[in-house]
């Protein structure tokens, strides 16, 4: 286990030098600290030095254009001015902070930029996910607990 006076040196390193992201690793232990925003804290990592994760071998392909997206229910939507709300990292897709909680956002919800659509649950971390566009959720592409690739659309907006 990290000694947390080590983290705190690690994090005000971070900060005092601007660091965006800091990622130490050894035989045993493996620490990644990443900024998104100046005024956010830290993202902290902590995990075994052993059990680091493996690039894929292989580019990643491209995903086709489709004139017609399948959602969730089985039905197409094909007005192609339909913005996407994609995935900004690989992890677990939640639509509501537990699974008693009402979902962040439903279809014909109306979402503005600073909007929760839902969480990406990346190495016990839980990321709340914003929308980052104004208009009204047409469309969720993904099941609660099914992950989510880097990129992947998770939500269709229609654009006020």
């Amino acid at each position: 286990m990290i000694d947390i006076r080590k983290l705190k040196e690690l994090v005000k390193l971070m900060v005092g030098n601007d660091l965006t992201e800091l990622d130490l690793r050894d035989s045993e232990e493996q620490v990644t600290l990443r900024r998104h925003g100046v005024n956010q804290p830290p993202q902290v990592i902590v995990g075994p030095g052993a059990r680091t994760a493996r690039a894929e071998s292989g580019p990643a392909q491209p995903a086709a254009a489709p004139t017609a997206a399948a959602g969730v229910e089985g039905v197409a939507v094909t007005d192609e001015n339909l913005l996407k709300i994609e995935s900004p990292m690989v992890g677990t897709f939640y639509t509501a902070a537990n699974p008693e909680a009402p979902p962040f956002v439903r279809v014909g919800a109306q979402v503005e930029p600073d909007t929760v659509v839902c969480l990406i649950e990346a190495m016990k971390i839980f990321n709340e996910i914003k929308a980052e566009c104004t208009g009204t959720i047409e469309k969720v592409l993904v099941e609660s607990a099914e992950s989510v690739e880097f990129g992947q659309a998770m939500f269709l907006v229609r654009p006020n």
